[in-house]
């Protein structure tokens, strides 16, 4: 029963700090853009590479 006391509060914390890195990340611009990064490596490369 008395490890409760301890993991309560440690839970609570770590979804402090979990909440805290979402809204840094939305701030940062981490989701912008999510579509881009998934097509991007189908299109072709503009310079035309030599052998």
């Amino acid at each position: 029963m008395s490890i409760l006391f301890a993991l309560i509060p440690l839970a609570i914390a770590l979804l402090g700090l979990a909440i805290w890195a979402f809204f840094w990340a939305v701030r940062a611009g981490q989701f912008d853009d999510l579509d881009t990064p998934a097509v991007r490596i189908l299109l072709d490369d503009e310079e035309a590479r030599d052998a």
